[in-house]
């Protein structure tokens, strides 16, 4: 499959039919501009983004952006707007079943109610909300791990942010050898719930959904928007010039 490179993160050229139709197997990761920032400082994070599977574009400003290179992405595709569209693509598919992990206490509960009464049956077979700081507990992660294996969930979604929900899936997916799927989709399971509106399609469609989540949210969302992922320009003007060097050497 084709790649897309911006700045350090091998981006695959895909749609969202094609994805839909290949997915069976891997880790799923979706880069959007905060990422990519990330990806600059964070070794541990970077050496994950080389392991994954599956590294698909969440972002329309990536994307549209891509089109300055050589080789642009065909599309973006939300991991959002996806996960709606997987669970609906595989609703009539008896085979595959879903675990959520992420959000506030409750809400991937809601999450999974709403799910199965769209997929028309119990696609979901599982939710779980971890207390903050879950990752650094010992107790909780084998209870984690004890949920999901008796679930029987072949396909499961953490939403925990990131980069601290890429991390677990890879620290952890080991003691959960049944999983065939997972997917890092940050706030995903808070749309679902309907805890959290998605921006108008207006804003989605002139790609300015991550301003919509500012005005929803300005305090926590300041400093990533208009300070960190300022960054991101800076950097892709060097890879424009040819200038641009990825800082773990690779």
């Amino acid at each position: 499959m084709e790649k897309v490179k911006m700045l350090n993160a091998a981006i695959q050229a895909i749609t969202e039919k094609e994805l839909l139709r290949t997915l069976k197997k891997g880790v799923l990761v979706t880069p959007n501009v905060d990422h990519l920032v990330k990806l600059q400082n964070d070794r541990d994070f970077y050496d994950i983004y080389q392991k994954a599977e599956w590294v698909v574009c969440d972002s329309k400003i990536l994307c549209l952006l891509s089109k300055l290179l050589k080789h642009p992405l065909p599309e973006a595709i939300p991991g959002s707007s996806f996960f709606t569209a997987y669970y609906m693509y595989h609703k009539d598919d008896l085979n595959c079943k879903i675990f959520l992990l992420g959000a506030m206490d409750g809400v991937a509960q809601k999450a999974m109610e709403r799910i199965n009464e769209k997929a028309g049956r119990q696609i979901v077979v599982g939710a779980y909300s971890p207390s903050y700081g879950f990752e650094k507990k010992d107790e909780e992660n084998h209870a984690i791990y004890e949920m999901i294996n008796k679930s029987c969930a072949n396909v499961v979604l953490v939403g925990v942010g990131c980069p601290k929900q890429e991390k677990w899936i890879f620290k952890h997916k080991k003691q959960m050898p049944n999983v065939d799927v997972w997917m890092a989709l940050g706030a995903t399971i808070d749309f679902e719930a309907g805890n959290v509106k998605r921006a108008p399609k207006i804003f989605q469609k002139l790609a300015m959904e991550w301003f919509y989540r500012f005005l929803m949210e300005p305090k926590r969302m300041f400093k990533r928007y208009f300070i960190d992922d300022m960054l991101f320009f800076y950097y892709f003007a060097k890879q424009l010039l040819g200038i641009y060097k990825n800082p773990f050497g690779k």
